[in-house]
């Protein structure tokens, strides 16, 4: 299993969130998952709202093409981004297949 699979034209990301962290940025792998750290605290959906932003800028598309598929409460999260438009240079990460 990897951290990511694409669906159709969406990709799917399995990730594991760092809250309050120092800066937003990826981290590299945490076992079978992408390890995001975000500045914002895990309340109130702040975090979330952040993880969306942040994907949505590295992938090129709007926030509304980000979705939060499973880990609401969670640090492990399902991600959806609907037909992303740059690959942002990730472990392993490659273009959807034709």
């Amino acid at each position: 299993m990897s951290w990511f699979r694409w669906d159709g034209e969406d990709l799917l990301l399995n990730c594991h969130l760092q809250p309050k962290a120092s800066r937003d940025e990826f981290a590299g792998l945490h076992g079978e998952r992408l390890k995001i750290r975000l500045t914002a605290p895990p309340v109130e959906g702040k975090a979330n709202a952040q993880l969306q932003a942040f994907l949505a800028g590295a992938f090129g598309v709007a926030k509304s093409q980000v979705s939060l598929e499973s880990g609401e409460l969670n640090r492990q999260k399902r991600v959806r981004i609907r037909a992303p438009r740059t690959l942002p240079g990730l472990p392993g990460l490659t273009v959807r297949p034709s």
